[in-house]
């Protein structure tokens, strides 16, 4: 099967293009209709069916708003939903189960909240039927007869199972709610568990606060608090981690297995792969291509879909996904002594007029090394990236730069609306026409396909990338990241891990990194500093400690043990109180070196 894919915000329509696909395709010239010009749009349309695959078109497109892609082999013949001619299409859906956790795991773009808004019933499916208006629940459920979706599909038509969703951009609530958060949640709580989730939440100290003055962190609390209150057959929990540090991670993946082990059936999307390994009990597979088509995967075991999903391979329906599989490196331990001192910096502190303070150990920063950086929200990890990047004076001590530093900060913003391909010409300088920029930094952060656009018009997830690439192209001894994986999905995560550690040793620089993504910071760190103290009142960062010690520390004050997956060698979370888990906090070794089964 065959889909062409016209990206209408990036065909010229004619104006500046005279419809260079129209000119060269063969079948147009043979006298078919294979290419046709809509009308009301100007854009082209292509025809599916007389489309032979030849790529012509594709590649005299010089803005590269079109693409022809092979199918894989679909679950259905016809997509559960698609949203126009030439458009995204997404095929099967996931299949909620009571009492247990459903993780969904894909690329960005793949049509992951497509799914769970048709299943939560806040859109309704039309089938892959463009011309005859919108299709009913009776109609979704005879599309699946014969499958458990058609007893879901019945059971929302009549109104027999309320679902509940909660979405995933959660800066909308203080447009549409106001007053006290402890209010909000007070009315939401159907279920007579306030207090279970305030406390599971660790959210005391936001109650008093009003909506439009909650953070990122306090807002995504407040609405999975909300949804958590409301009394529901299906709970639906779009990216619940976002902006959450790893403490609130963990309270948020037991309160939600809490849940599920009432009976409830959840079904949530996750780009922390270890949190989201810890909070499920199945998974499905979103594979295809981002912005083009998605297909469901039939439903794993947790651990099997990971690994399938790393693999590349997915045996039950014969589908590969990629060339190579991924396997998680295991660096040799690393003495904070070696490689050439770049930077350095003396015991810093910082006061911010009695209302937080700051103290953080002196360290010396080593060429073609990581440092990350771990802890809890408001413990003044960016306070710190900030006084070694330049852009904040200690109050004591002094940070000695041998080296220049390149600095992405924590929350990205458009100086100048300029195209991606301007703005890292414009940082790399001569490197951005060698072959070795493209091939370590802009061809697996996947950005050749955004050179022409404007930063405004990126979505998150692009704009953070194109940050860390800017940020690793200046000509800079020593690069600081701070929360680079943020709004990044799964399998962009996984390739950042991997361009940093290359650049870094590589070109010989030091690299600082703050990140929430445990799985992130195993991966792509030498060491670590650990920052600990009372969020919002006081900080204190210690180290750099050589990484098995350090996640030993840092571990144990989280209460959670980790193994490495025998197949793959990632690190997963030990269930609270299994065998292993006991064992290793027996013997201290809550950052298990050794490979296991898991």
């Amino acid at each position: 099967m065959r889909i062409a894919i016209v990206e209408h915000d990036r065909c010229k329509g004619g104006k500046d293009c005279p419809y260079i696909c129209l000119k060269y395709c063969p079948g147009v010239r043979m006298g078919d209709e294979t290419i046709i010009i809509d009308k009301d749009t100007g854009k082209p349309v292509i025809s599916e069916s007389l489309c032979t695959g030849c790529g012509i078109c594709i590649n005299k497109c010089q803005f590269g708003a079109l693409n022809i892609i092979n199918l894989l082999e679909p679950p259905t013949e016809e997509p559960i939903h698609q949203y126009g001619e030439n458009a995204f299409r997404l095929f099967g859906l996931p299949i909620p189960r009571p009492g247990k956790v459903v993780g969904i795991i894909g690329q960005n773009g793949i049509g992951k909240t497509t799914a769970i808004k048709i299943l939560s019933g806040e859109m309704k499916p039309n089938l892959g039927d463009l011309n005859n208006g919108e299709k009913s629940w009776e109609d979704a459920s005879d599309f699946f007869r014969g499958s458990e979706l058609q007893n879901y599909f019945e059971s929302i038509s009549r109104d027999e199972i309320r679902p509940i969703m909660k979405p995933q951009y959660i800066n909308q609530i203080p447009k549409i709610a106001s007053g006290k958060s402890g209010s909000l949640l007070e009315k939401a709580d159907e279920r007579g568990v306030y207090d279970e989730i305030v406390s599971g939440l660790d959210f005391e100290e936001a109650l008093e606060k009003e909506v439009n003055s909650l953070s990122g962190g306090e807002l995504q609390r407040l609405a999975i608090g909300a949804v958590l209150g409301k009394e529901a057959d299906v709970y639906f929990f779009d990216e619940p981690t976002s902006y959450l540090d790893i403490f609130q991670r963990l309270n948020v993946a037991k309160i939600i297995r809490k849940l599920a082990a009432g009976g409830k059936s959840v079904i949530l999307i996750e780009h922390d792969m270890t949190t989201l390994d810890y909070m499920s009990d199945y998974i499905h597979l979103l594979v295809g291509v981002p912005g083009a088509y998605g297909i469901v995967s039939g439903i794993r075991s947790v651990g099997a879909g990971i690994n399938t999903y790393l693999d590349g391979f997915l045996s039950q329906e014969n589908l590969r996904t990629r060339e190579k599989p991924i396997r998680f490196k295991i660096h040799s331990p690393i003495s904070t002594q070696e490689g050439d001192v770049l930077a350095s910096f003396s015991d810093l502190k910082k006061d911010f007029g009695g209302e937080f303070s700051l103290q953080v150990n002196g360290a010396d920063i080593h060429e073609s090394s990581v440092i990350g950086v771990f802890g809890p929200n408001a413990i003044g990890k960016s306070t710190f990236i900030r006084m070694i990047a330049g852009e904040l004076e200690p109050d004591d001590g002094t940070v000695v730069e041998k080296a220049s530093v390149s600095y992405k900060p924590q929350y990205v913003t458009i100086e100048n609306d300029e195209t991606v391909r301007e703005l890292l010409r414009r940082s790399a300088q001569e490197k951005f026409d060698s072959s070795l920029y493209r091939t370590q930094v802009i061809k697996p952060l996947n950005i050749s396909r955004l050179m022409d656009l404007l930063l405004s018009t990126l979505s998150g997830g692009e704009l953070q990338k194109v940050a860390i690439a800017e940020a690793l192209s200046r000509d800079a001894d020593l690069v600081v990241l701070d929360e680079p994986t943020a709004h990044i999905d799964v399998e962009d995560r996984l390739k950042l891990s991997g361009v940093v550690r290359d650049v870094i040793e590589k070109g010989g620089k030091g690299c600082i990194v703050v990140d929430h993504d445990t799985q992130f910071l195993d991966i792509v760190s030498d060491n670590l500093m650990i920052f600990e103290g009372e969020p919002g009142k006081s900080g204190k960062g210690t180290g750099p400690y050589e990484k098995r010690m350090g996640m030993n520390r840092f571990l144990k004050d989280m209460e959670i043990t980790y193994r490495r997956d025998f197949h793959t060698g990632r690190p997963r979370i030990n269930k609270e109180e299994s065998k292993l888990d006991k064992e290793q906090k027996r013997t201290g070794e809550y950052y298990y070196l050794p490979l296991n089964k898991a």
